[in-house]
């Protein structure tokens, strides 16, 4: 029931789809790995509606993380963190192979770099 609804939440505007995206993480739809699909998930929106992403490598780990924790209750703090870092370079594939690391980064992961495993 809580993804139809988040499905059909307007997505046309940049507070929109930040709200649409903690929406999505109030849901918490997987045993692991949601915040990691999720901010996948939401490049993939901003980069349809907006032709836009974040550049994770722009974002601070503690700022998102407490923006994050508090944005079911108030979502100004992460709209801010992540407007800040919006980059209109959509076609470009480190910003998108260094916004996977970052991702893994904010969870702890820090093991491999994707551009170690380029071949």
């Amino acid at each position: 029931m809580a993804l139809e609804n988040i499905d059909k939440m307007p997505q046309s505007t940049f507070d929109e789809i930040i709200e649409k995206y903690v929406e999505m993480n109030i849901a918490h739809p997987f045993r692991e790995g949601n915040g990691r699909s999720a901010r996948i998930w939401l490049d993939q929106i901003l980069k349809k509606e907006l032709r836009q992403v974040i550049d994770w490598s722009r974002v601070d780990k503690e700022d998102y993380l407490l923006a994050m924790e508090r944005s079911p209750i108030r979502d100004i703090e992460i709209k801010h963190v992540l407007k800040v870092a919006l980059t209109s370079e959509i076609h470009d594939r480190d910003i998108y192979m260094k916004g996977i690391d970052t991702s893994y980064y904010y969870e702890g992961y820090t093991t491999f770099k994707m551009e170690e495993l380029k071949d």
